[in-house]
């Protein structure tokens, strides 16, 4: 009792109170840094039970909603050039462009592996993603699908590979795509957010609990596809990676597909403006989440938040031996952290992550709050 009670003297309630609130909050990031997000070095697909005695042939379907002339100058190349003997790529342009369509079947003429199906568009009645993706799904000649879009591309040749050897083991197969590396800040920030948000959902599939994938970069079969009687949530324009997902997947029939030669690149189209944008029209699918699932992103955000609050209030009126021993917290984490951050960004195919990662870490839940701030208002884009 009688150092409990110099403890008090010295300190008071408030000082012990917030070395238990940084305490615990610093357990909280450890456990999801060292045992939930250090799945994700360590996995390997080829642990699971084969289901498959060899990678199946697979239909690549690309949804195509302008006259993309990049897609096909640039992107579409580095798809038919995969390592694969055996895939066909399904495109399917919605647009009223006939001599680009042309120019799209032609296309066969020098790839044979490529489909081109048409979507007339008619201003009064937009057309989905979901239902561009259905028509491909139909179209397919394969079983097992793999879904990108035309605004990612594969870093490797044997992107589709290693994806089709994940169906060797799974019915659902999960993979990875950062964002196109860029100059500046908010491009960083960026990136991270993307490469971080994706270790939930990765670390949590490899666990066995799947709740979503990423639509640049995800397959399924047909017979899930169609056994689900379709995608979901047909009255919005997002949901196909995870609303959907969540009801065709199962811990037993999803593999997450994890190597730098298997990741996709998006490329970006702006700054943090176009970033916020785009995070906010996607994440109008979360309150459809199950509960669990919001929890689990929550907490990690949470705890760091709250770590950060209670290390400033420490640094600004304790006693300079607390400070000390708050610094000490906050570089103890950090030290570990990027140690984990290392790992996953190798693992991913990800580049130049940990040298700026304290901008991205102290920012990071500001960020999450003017989203959840900004989402309070119904955002239209989303709705049919």
């Amino acid at each position: 009792m009688t150092f409990i009670d110099t403890i008090l003297a010295h300190y008071g309630w408030q000082g012990v109170a917030l070395a238990g609130v940084m305490l615990t909050a610093l357990c909280v990031q450890f456990y999801y840094f060292l045992f939930v997000y250090g799945r994700i070095p360590s996995y390997r697909i080829g642990r699971r039970p084969a289901r498959l005695r060899e990678a199946p042939p697979v239909s690549v379907v690309i949804p195509m909603f302008s006259e993309d002339n990049a897609f096909v100058e640039q992107t579409l190349p580095r798809i038919v050039a995969q390592e694969y003997p055996d895939f066909e790529v399904v495109i399917v342009y919605v647009g009223s462009d006939a001599d680009f369509y042309e120019d799209l079947v032609r296309l066969r003429h020098a790839f044979p592996c490529v489909t081109v199906t048409k979507i007339q568009l008619d201003p009064r009645f937009p057309i989905s993603p979901k239902m561009a993706l259905n028509v491909g799904i139909k179209s397919a000649h394969n079983e097992h699908l793999v879904l990108t879009t035309t605004d990612a591309y594969p870093l490797s040749d044997r992107w589709l590979s290693l994806m089709a050897k994940g169906f060797m083991r799974a019915e659902v197969v999960v993979g990875y795509c950062g964002l196109e590396p860029a100059r500046g800040i908010g491009n960083y920030l960026m990136r991270a957010w993307r490469m971080m948000h994706a270790a939930d959902w990765l670390a949590s599939a490899v666990k066995g609990r799947p709740y979503r994938g990423i639509r640049h970069n995800l397959g399924f079969t047909k017979t899930l596809y169609f056994g689900a009687n379709g995608f979901t949530h047909l009255n919005m324009n997002i949901g196909e990676d995870d609303l959907f997902m969540q009801k065709i997947m199962t811990p037993a029939n999803v593999g997450v597909v994890l190597s730098p030669r298997a990741a996709l690149c998006e490329k970006t189209w702006g700054g943090l403006g176009w970033w916020t944008r785009t995070v906010r029209f996607f994440d109008a699918a979360k309150p459809y989440y199950p509960r669990w699932v919001r929890t689990y992103v929550g907490w990690e955000m949470g705890s760091r938040l709250l770590f950060w609050l209670a290390v400033a209030c420490a640094l600004a009126v304790m006693p300079w031996e607390y400070k000390i021993g708050a610094g000490a917290l906050l570089l103890v984490r950090y030290g570990v952290i990027v140690w984990q951050v290392r790992r996953i960004a190798r693992r991913l195919g990800e580049r130049r992550m940990c040298g700026r990662y304290f901008l991205y870490d102290l920012l990071s839940p500001f960020y999450a709050l003017l989203l959840g701030v900004l989402n309070l208002r119904k955002d239209e884009r989303v709705w049919r």
